[in-house]
Parts: structure tokens; sequence; C-alpha cells
């Protein structure tokens, strides 16, 4: 992974002593609310419902055993003993005073970690395949491009005050798990016929109030001209995009409304400008930070196959663990293993002090001190050994870290809701508890097959609810929680917004909604290959309608 330099550690340094003066200047009531706002946001601090939250950065999703262990230090010290992982790939502190902040940026700066535009309307947190590295199917790495893109971007002074945030997810396989298409800016890395890497470049994704699939504006663009295609497209956007009214201000309105074929044309415009500048990417700096990256040695251990057929014959717990948790490294004799932080009945991406403290001991003893954090709120070790893949299970039940349902009906992503979020208009957190409790037998669970439940609290949409196979977004509807159902969304390859069903649900009625639509896929499903996403896409949305609503058509919510 990548190390600071001086420049980092003194630039990181030096933001920590200046926000620690704006916070003293804040406490003595020098600096008012209003001013010190926009000084806090910059170091991700906002305020909630009934506190401050802290939202630290993990760029890419990547992280080290040192850093996973300041996190729980933080957690343990400053705020209630856990922290809450989110779909960009970051954690959030929900409870931290604000005169603790800036020595937590401290303690975080000695782990090279930080805050920085983790708010604000700047360039945030470049996130990545949580596989990255590591994948069987894997083209190239993502992880360098996304810190070249970093580093780039950090207090960018040109790009800093933006219409409105920006958002940037870089993949490198042909399936795509970091959703790029549902980015501001999404980079696809590939190969062309002469073996070069370059990129294909969607624009204009996102979710929100108005959920767009973004559009590619390029087929291949070449490595070395990353950062000028990228700074020709911010550079539109910064002109061109709308700041009278921010619900209309992210780049996919821009796309919207200017037409794709004249934004391209006026990108590619600006790029002419820019190709061949100082801006162009030099092999050999491409080269030194790819170099953080490489993978670690893996020795083989071949012994690890007949040690795991025996190991899941004894144990049927293990097995489900291991067929639905572990997926194939690009050395045979490793596997990728999802750790979830969605444990039945539990809070979705929640991690107490002690379980992060185990998930970094794990992580030095059995993942080569790799850790990653998934965009769906899961921890992932991307090298194992099969052969130490039983004594890891044993350590992760033991902390409640065990549970075998990546991908399934109760991996599911949420908000934090109303529960915290000053922005909510319905409750999360309880809705995904009830719904994971109902569904939580491993045997419906392995019946069921691959289906993703996203919840948002809110038409922000933190909780991805647009591209969920099942969508649930809280709205409020004179004066109480209601929860609208959208089916048929999808954040891989294939992106799509998935679509309303009908009129919504209170929330003591959304489970039993959610089993209906269960038991009617499951009813419908031309073979128990079929998943949820493959049913619903070839029969249409009539036939749960029907059964959501009666034969009447469906009221719009």
């Amino acid at each position: 992974m990548y190390r600071y330099d001086e420049f980092d550690h003194a630039f990181v340094s030096s933001r920590v002593e200046q926000f620690r003066d704006q916070v003293e200047r804040r406490l003595s009531g020098e600096l008012a609310e209003d001013a010190f706002k926009p000084l806090r946001l910059m170091n991700g601090v906002y305020l909630q419902l009934h506190a401050y939250m802290l939202r630290v950065a993990i760029p890419y999703g990547t992280l080290n055993s040192a850093q996973m262990r300041m996190l729980a230090h933080i957690a343990r010290k400053y705020d209630r003993g856990y922290g809450h992982f989110t779909t960009r790939q970051n954690i959030q502190y929900n409870w931290p005073k604000l005169s603790d902040t800036p020595d937590i940026l401290a303690d975080l700066a000695t782990v090279e970690m930080h805050a920085l535009q983790t708010s604000g309307n700047c360039i945030r947190n470049v996130t990545a395949d949580h596989f990255a590295g590591a994948a069987a199917d894997e083209v190239a790495d993502p992880r360098p491009y996304a810190e070249i893109l970093r580093q780039w971007s950090s207090v960018h002074p040109e790009f800093s005050y933006l219409p409105r945030k920006f958002k940037i997810a870089v993949t490198g396989a042909e399936r795509d798990r970091a959703a790029i298409q549902v980015h501001d800016i999404g980079l696809h890395l590939k190969k062309n016929e002469e073996g070069q890497i370059g990129f294909a470049v969607y624009v204009g994704g996102g979710q929100g109030r108005t959920p767009l699939i973004a559009k590619k504006i390029r087929d291949f663009l070449p490595e070395e001209d990353l950062l000028s295609y990228t700074t020709a497209i911010m550079r539109v956007y910064n002109l061109n995009g709308r700041r009278d009214n921010k619900y209309k201000a992210r780049i996919k309105i821009l796309v919207h409304e200017t037409g794709v074929e004249e934004l391209t044309r006026q990108v590619e415009e600006e790029f002419s400008h820019l190709q061949g500048s100082e801006l162009k990417l030099p092999e050999a700096d491409v080269a030194a930070i790819t170099a953080y990256f490489a993978p670690p040695a893996l020795p083989d251990r071949a012994e690890g196959w007949a040690q795991l057929a025996g190991w899941k014959k004894a144990d049927e717990g293990f097995a489900r663990w291991v067929d639905q948790n572990v997926q194939p490294n690009k050395h045979p004799d490793y596997g990728m293993v999802t750790i979830s932080l969605k444990p039945i009945g539990g809070i979705p991406g929640d991690a107490s002090d002690v379980q992060m403290d185990v998930i970094a001991d794990l992580a030095q003893e059995f993942g080569h001190d790799e850790i990653r954090i998934s965009h769906e709120q899961n921890v992932i070790f991307p090298h194992v050994a099969l052969a130490d893949l039983e004594p890891l299970y044993r350590a992760l039940n033991a902390h409640g870290l065990h549970t075998a349902n990546a991908g399934l009906i109760t991996d599911i992503i949420a908000c934090p809701g109303l529960d915290y979020c000053a922005l909510a208009n319905a409750r999360s957190i309880p809705v995904a508890q009830e719904i994971s409790t109902r569904f939580g037998a491993p045997e419906r669970q392995a019946d069921i097959g691959e289906l993703k439940i996203k919840i948002s609290g809110c038409i922000n949409a933190c909780g991805h609810h647009h591209v969920g196979h099942i969508g649930l977004l809280g709205v409020e509807k004179k004066g109480a929680e209601l929860y609208q159902i959208t089916l048929g969304g999808s954040g891989d390859e294939n992106t799509s917004i998935g679509e309303i069903i009908g009129r919504g649900f209170e929330p003591n009625k959304v489970t039993d909604a959610i089993e209906t639509i269960v038991d009617t896929y499951l009813g419908l499903r031309s073979s128990k290959a079929e998943t949820f996403l493959e049913a619903y896409r070839r029969v249409g949305p009539q036939p749960f309608k029907d059964a959501l609503y009666g034969d009447a058509k469906a009221e719009a919510a």
C-alpha cells in the first residue's frame, strides 16, 4: 500500500494544527458556527442529530493492521466503542466531542490517515474494487491509479469549491465490483489490442434525488492521459455545473441537460489543450506508485486443498462460510475472504473496537497485513491461504465475525438513517435488523440465493437503494415514516436503476412486503440457478405488484 513521503507527513500535520486552532476559536465563541461550518467540513466533521460525526478517509478501501488498530483506539477512547464503515469505503464515528477532534486527527496522522475531503464540494475519497490486486479476473490493479487521482485531487486549488461533491471510482476487472456507472466519473481499466493499459471513461452517474446511469464518453483513454482527461472533465463541470440549485448541481444533471454528445465535445476540446502537458503521467512515476501495491509473496500452500475438503466435511457451518464468503485469489492456494459486518439482527457496517482489534491481529497472522473495506460495508482479507481458513474461521467465530452471508439477503447495505442523520426522514437500522432476523436461517438464505437489499433513510441515497435488487427508501408522509420499494436495481457491469413498485409501506409492514416479494420470486424462478435479478428482468414488475397489492393497478407512492 502507499506510504507517506515527507511532504505528506508535513502537510497532514499542518492541517491538524490548523484545525486545532479553528476548533479552539469555535469553542471560545470567537468563531461563529456559520463561519466554522465550512472549515469543519473540510476536515470531515459533520453536525448530526445528536452529536458531531467524524468521517475518516480510507483511500480506495485499503489499510493495514496498524491503521485498523488506530481506528479501534479512536472508537474506544473518543467514541462509544464502535465505528461505522460506509458505502464510500470510509469509517464514521457518531459520538466524538468537538474538542477531541483535533486529537483524533493527530492520532490518525501517526498511522498515515486523515479526514481530508471526506466532505464538502470537492473530489471525495476515490473508491476501487475491494478485491483489487488479488482477483483472478483482474486486468490490472486499479489502486495505483486511485492513488494517483488522490494525490492529484487533494486540496486541488481549482477543484476545491465545485458546484457539488464529486465522486470517482475505479475498477480493474470485467466484473464491476466498484459500481463505477453510478459515479460522477467511473474508470474501467482495460487493455487494447496492443496490450497497452488504458481506461473506458464513464461520466454523469449518480443516485440521490435524480438517479442516472453514467454515459461512456471514451472507450479507451491511454494511461498517460488519465490526469489530463480527468482535468478536462472537471473543468467543463466546474465552468458549467449549476450553482443556483444544489439539487441540480451534480455533473449527472449537466450531462443530462447538455446531452452526452455535446458534453463529450466540450471535454475533448478542453483535453486537446491539456494533452501532452505537465499533466501527462510519466512512466517512471506510474511504475513507482505501482510498486507500492506489489502483491505479497505468496508461497505455495498446496496442502490447503486436502485440508479444506476435510474441514468442510466435518463442519457444516465452516463449509457454508467458505462457499459464501471466500472467493478465488490469483494464486490457486489462496482465497479472498469477506468478513461480514452484517450479523443476523445486527447493525449493518458497524464494528466494535474489540472486533477491529481482532481483525487487525488476524490480518497480521493470516492475511499478510492487508485489509480492505468494501462499498458493501464489509471487511476483506484479500490473501488468505486455504490452509489457514479453518483457524481463521474459528477466531472470527469467537468474536461474532463469522456470518456466512456475503451477497445474500441478510448482507444488507444501510445508511445510519434517522437514528443519527439530520437529513434522514426515516430509520434504516431497525428495518435492516428486522429483515435480517426474519431471513436469518442459513437454509432459507441459501435457497433464496444472491439477493442484495439496500436501504436509505432519505432521498440522498447513502444506502444505494436505487441499485439494490430490492431497494428501500424511507420517506416522511403526514408526519409518519413510510418505505418506498424499488425492484430490479443493480450496481455491477450491467447497471440498472430500480423501479418503484407501488405505494409505500408502514414500518411494521415492510418485512412482510419483502417476504411477499421473495416468495413471489421463489414461485416464478425458472430454476434454482436463476437469481432474483435474472428472474425480475425476465418477468418484469407485474407479478410482484400483483402479489403486493392485489390485481388492482398499483398506486404510485
